[in-house]
């Protein structure tokens, strides 16, 4: 059954490409000049295609730096002329999914176009902000998904979602937008403190004057500590403190004015690697993402060198052919309680295994990045997880457990 508010006036929904077609070919490293020269030309001409301008967006945000400001600006107004985008996977015929979206970069919503790949779902991307006033004349559709992200940016959307989405008709899966809005790292060290064989650092936010501060006194925090940026993703501006001396020099190359600050924990194996993984949970079931194994503590996978070093990739492949017996196991109450904890139907965890067996909490996020888009030549263990992976996602979205998948194209 489908639902929508009836209505006479609903605009037709535009066609898109998406992101995940757009940055596979990206991440293939496909001429993508003539995709460009195309949607360039669509989004321009006389009756211009929101589609296309949309489609064009995702390939200037891509691009990182200046482009990708220019692609914020183009998707946001396509947004206002358009708040509907429609993007079919497979033969269509699957379960039309709406999600509500938020303008923003690749880390601003859950992926789920991703998460649909393989599927015949058709996905409608609904955009909303902080000052919409209702979700009154939505597209027909028959599960929605609340894909907004937690994170400063997004704090007033979904302020406004809490409201909107109060009595939403229909089934929709992750409608608590004021949980979402509680996953900062401050708010998870707390939400986690007390969980038996959980370790997730305290953390604190705290403003440029309070670690200027600490520069003087010595006495704010104990060393080593890590520090961030409120809002940064992906190691950007991540450093390790290891004194005074650190912290100095730390702020006189960061603008910004407010900071994350933890004790460092070190999560090192007895091979003298650290291994960071990410896992999604879906309906409470953990599913294996990826791992990245690298001897720097700051582990992330672009930076892991796995697609060169085939040591690397074999723990990778082995931590996820294993995992339902053995990370999973391991870790299996650990993992219910940080569920219980959360409350969502669905959201990843970067975490690792510290020597003791206990289980260390990075970073939770509903819009953590999960694709199959690493080439199958050197990760041909990673289609089998995604695929296992995409598959739960979209029985949940029929309203099965994660256990029983539904219509799923190998």
């Amino acid at each position: 059954m489908q639902h929508a508010a009836p209505t006479a006036f609903r605009k037709p929904l535009s066609q898109s490409l998406g992101q995940a077609a757009i940055l596979r070919k990206i991440y293939e490293q496909a001429d993508i000049g003539p995709l460009a020269a195309l949607l360039i030309h669509r989004a321009g001409a006389g009756s211009a295609d929101p589609g296309a301008a949309m489609d064009l967006s995702t390939l200037l945000l891509a691009q990182g730096g200046d482009w990708a400001a220019e692609g914020k600006i183009m998707q946001r107004a396509a947004a206002r002329v358009q708040p509907d985008y429609e993007v079919v996977h497979g033969a269509g015929t699957g379960p039309r999914v709406l999600a509500l979206v938020t303008p923003g970069d690749f880390m601003a919503n859950t992926p789920i176009d991703f998460l649909l790949a393989g599927s015949d779902a058709v996905l409608i991307q609904h955009f909303v902000d902080e000052s919409t006033e209702t979700l009154d004349d939505l597209p027909p559709h028959d599960v929605a998904f609340m894909a907004v992200g937690e994170g400063p940016e997004n704090a007033a959307v979904l302020a406004n979602l809490h409201g909107l989405l109060r009595d939403f008709p229909g089934p929709i899966l992750n409608n608590a937008p004021n949980l979402i809005a509680h996953l900062s790292r401050d708010r998870v060290s707390e939400m986690l403190a007390d969980i038996p064989g959980v370790v997730c650092p305290q953390t604190r936010r705290v403003s440029r004057l309070m670690l200027t501060a600490a520069v003087r006194s010595g006495r704010f925090f104990d060393y080593p500590a890590v520090v961030r940026p409120i809002g940064s993703h992906a190691g950007q501006g991540l450093a390790k403190i290891e004194d005074a001396e650190d912290l100095r020099a730390f702020l006189s190359v960061r603008p910004e004015e407010e900071f994350y600050v933890a004790p460092f924990v070190d999560y090192r194996g007895a091979n003298g690697l650290y291994a960071k993984a990410r896992v999604v949970l879906i309906d409470g079931k953990p599913f294996a993402s990826h791992m990245a194994c690298s001897p720097h503590w700051m582990v992330h996978y672009l930076n892991a060198q796995m697609e060169t070093n085939a040591n690397r990739r074999a723990l990778e492949a082995a931590w996820m052919e294993r995992f339902d017996q053995g990370f999973a196991k391991r870790q299996g109450k650990a993992l219910a309680a940080v569920s219980k904890a959360v409350g969502l139907d669905y959201f990843g965890i970067d975490c690792a295994e510290l020597p003791d067996g206990r289980l260390l909490v990075f970073e939770l996020d509903v819009a953590m990045i999960v694709h199959d888009m690493d080439s199958e030549a050197l990760f041909p263990y990673k289609k089998p997880a995604m695929r296992k992976l995409f598959a739960a996602f979209v029985a949940a979205l029929q309203g099965y457990p994660a256990e029983k998948f539904g219509p799923f194209r190998v």
